[in-house]
């Protein structure tokens, strides 16, 4: 399955923090989200796998008890069940792959 580029398809997840599902398949599912800063991302956990790549800015993640600042090119991975939040310092592009596929994030049309 192929996804070409496009500046359209983002939500709102949460104030200041936009995503799009970029492509999935039948095990992984690849993201992109858009970060203001003064954003929050609320302690929370899940399932899934989640594995993330800064791709510009700067975020505070903290995963269990441990915290740190991200900056381009930093990245992570937090297992399934693991309570996790961030703290949006700096406009920010994250990629993040979730493993299984998070249904939420799935677009209501096939990409």
């Amino acid at each position: 399955m192929f996804n070409a580029a496009s500046g359209e398809s983002y939500k709102s997840a949460l104030p200041g923090i936009l995503l799009k599902t970029l492509v999935f398949g039948e095990k992984t599912l690849l993201s992109e989200f858009r970060l203001t800063a003064g954003a929050q991302l609320p302690a929370h956990s899940h399932i899934h796998e989640q594995t993330g790549y800064l791709v510009s800015g700067k975020i505070r993640l903290t995963i269990g008890g441990d915290s740190f600042v991200a900056g381009p090119g930093d990245s992570w991975c937090i297992p399934g069940d693991v309570e996790h939040r961030a703290e949006i310092l700096e406009d920010s592009v994250a990629i993040e792959v979730f493993s299984p596929v998070r249904d939420d994030y799935l677009p209501s049309e096939k990409l």
